[in-house]
């Protein structure tokens, strides 16, 4: 696969050439059935500037540690935060790096079944020659524990509980029974070594269906935190603002200036503090880092593709109404509100524009 022949390429492809280096020079110890070391894996997220790695993920590196020491252990791994934290971008790279593949991905939601867990059947097959491994379809979980690998679970409790807890077994006694199989060869399959699951879990939605007791114990719980400082957001947002506007054939990334505005914005409007110490008004709609760099994104396309130049911070306020406005449409006065008193308490040219463009917000 080319890293430029699809939108979104898996990140085994996109940083394949920072793998291969770090497997180059990797001497560490490895746990079995892991690519990489404990500490290349560390590197590969965190960079590493003698070998030329960029740091893909800002957060914690303690938490980067105890993820994979996590994963190392005969216990599940269960991310949990506030939406667009990076959660899956860290299972994503952590099974890249890990495993190689960080394709073996379920998606959780109300009409998530066991089948599209565990396996499925061949209905043609299982109709004329019966249960058999030839008619056997097999699932993230069952290809991960054939091939020894990580399986990402997203937003594992948007499934309804009785669907949660067919991972009890497996996580357990690491085996999938198959009993349509009867006594035949494969009812039983023994995970191999450098398999775990990875699940991530929306603090927002863990109400929905809340995963039972004996669920959690065989899970390590680790809470991924928004990034506190200014600087690592906005050089994320930046940084990522370019790649994706990149891929959409958007050559000339946001000003500087627009991407600070827009950081600040976020960060104030998200914490319910102005960068002058006093109070903002907090929404209720999640405007973390992802969404900021979406916000980036689109406001470069519409000044690129729309103008033909580059995005202004008039472009931000028209997207904004898309994050601020999702099922609370208070928080489009809240906005509103941001934008008529507590922008003009900031100074320069892009604040002042940001101030002026209030009208186009909706």
């Amino acid at each position: 696969m080319n890293a430029f022949d699809v939108q979104r390429p898996p990140a085994e492809v996109l940083h394949a050439e920072e793998l291969a280096r770090l497997a180059e020079t990797d001497s560490a110890p490895k746990p079995p059935g892991w690519k990489l070391s404990l500490r290349a894996v560390r590197a590969f997220l965190g960079g590493d500037r003698k070998l030329g790695i960029e740091a893909k993920f800002v957060g914690d590196t303690a938490l980067i540690e105890r993820a994979m020491v996590s994963l190392v252990t005969q216990r599940g791994l269960l991310l949990v935060g506030e939406p667009g934290t990076a959660k899956s971008m860290l299972s994503e790279l952590l099974a890249a790096a890990i495993s190689g593949d960080s394709t073996l991905v379920i998606q959780g939601g109300a009409a998530t079944g066991e089948e599209q867990i565990k396996y499925g059947w061949n209905y043609a097959l299982l109709i004329n020659e019966g249960p058999s491994l030839a008619a056997l379809v097999p699932g993230p979980l069952h290809a991960g524990m054939s091939a020894g690998k990580l399986v990402r679970f997203e937003e594992i409790t948007r499934c309804p509980s009785e669907v949660q807890d067919s991972l009890l077994s497996v996580l357990s006694d690491r085996v999938l029974a198959i009993p349509e199989l009867g006594d035949a060869e494969g009812s039983l399959l023994l995970a191999r070594p450098g398999f775990n699951v990875i699940a991530t879990a929306n603090t927002r939605d863990r109400g929905v269906n809340e995963m039972s007791a004996a669920l959690k114990r065989r899970f390590n719980f680790e809470t991924v935190h928004p990034i506190a400082d200014f600087d690592t957001e906005f050089e994320l947002v930046r940084r990522e603002a370019a790649r994706a506007l990149a891929a959409s054939g958007v050559e000339e990334a946001p000003p500087l200036d627009v991407i600070e505005v827009l950081v600040r914005s976020f960060r104030e409007l998200r914490g319910g503090v102005d960068g002058k110490g006093g109070t903002a008004e907090r929404l209720n709609a999640v405007m973390s880092t992802a969404e900021a760099v979406s916000v980036a994104h689109a406001a470069g396309v519409r000044a690129h593709y729309l103008r033909g130049d580059r995005a202004t911070p008039a472009d931000i306020v028209d997207c904004l109404a898309g994050v601020a406005v999702k099922d609370h449409a208070e928080d489009l006065q809240r906005v509103r509100r941001y934008l008529e008193q507590k922008v003009p308490k900031h100074k320069g040219a892009a604040w002042k524009a940001l101030y002026d463009a209030r009208h186009r917000l909706g």
